[in-house]
């Protein structure tokens, strides 16, 4: 037998590191390592409804306040979901069923602590009148409470007196309108004249099947948005006091 001395011998890499993790086995390696959060925050990641709030039950009991593990548990859980989608590694379907799983939390949290949680900012969506189309609008409420902001979701076919109604009655940080058809969209100026009115000059984003960036450039607070996956972003720049001039150089296509 040789005698090889092994202290002699590099090591060119990790061979455990170099195969594909799965999505899984990635935000297992983003879980607290407290057993009562970790099993929150695995709740949420799986989308299972019953197996948060039993989790939270079981966190409650050992002692744990349930307001806290709105943020220390089921928000963080919902982070870890966005950071993957944001990656690629998870996609839109597994965001949904996420956040009902983190919502249904929340509510269960609120209840028996008797509090509110607090939010980066609230913001106004709905789909504009005369059009049911509402797959964006979903899509972007539910990437919008991911990032924690408290959306006031209107629905579908909204009359434009409901929405500014709503504006101002939830001053939000930013309004969300979508439209599928041409023939709709129309509205979205008659909304910004309306703001502009009122004296409300927050961002109008506004995307859809029909919308394009040079319709949404000809009035004075919008602002066009292609992705769903942008909103959240638009949102926390809008709490960094950047304005519409900012955004649509960040956002639009030049």
């Amino acid at each position: 037998m040789l005698d090889i001395d092994p202290t002699g011998i590099v090591v060119r890499y990790n061979v455990i590191l170099e195969r594909e993790l799965t999505p899984d086995e990635i935000a297992r390696e983003l879980f607290p390592s407290d057993i009562l959060l970790r099993n929150i925050v695995e709740s949420v990641y799986e989308g299972d409804e019953d197996e948060v709030i039993i989790a939270l039950k079981e966190a409650v009991n050992a002692g744990k306040d349930p307001f806290d593990l709105i943020d220390d548990a089921l928000i963080r859980g919902m982070d870890i979901v966005s950071q993957l989608y944001d990656d690629g590694v998870l996609f839109l379907p597994d965001v949904v069923i996420a956040s009902r799983a983190m919502s249904d939390g929340i509510e269960y949290c609120k209840q028996i602590s008797g509090k509110a949680p607090e939010y980066k900012g609230t913001v106004v969506s709905y789909v504009v009148e005369g059009d049911i189309h509402d797959i964006g609008k979903k899509i972007l409420t539910v990437l919008l409470r991911s990032n924690g902001y408290e959306v006031i979701d209107l629905g579908s076919d909204v009359p434009i007196d409901e929405v500014i109604q709503a504006v101002l009655k939830y001053r939000p940080i930013m309004l969300t309108g979508t439209s599928l058809m041409t023939t709709t969209m129309y509205s979205f100026m008659e909304v910004n004249d309306r703001l502009l009115e009122n004296g409300i000059n927050i961002p109008f984003v506004c995307g859809g099947g029909a919308v394009t960036q040079d319709f949404v450039m000809k009035y004075e607070l919008g602002i066009y948005c292609e992705d769903a996956a942008f909103v959240p972003k638009i949102a926390d720049m809008i709490i960094e006091n950047k304005g519409i001039g900012e955004l649509r150089e960040k956002f639009h296509v030049h």
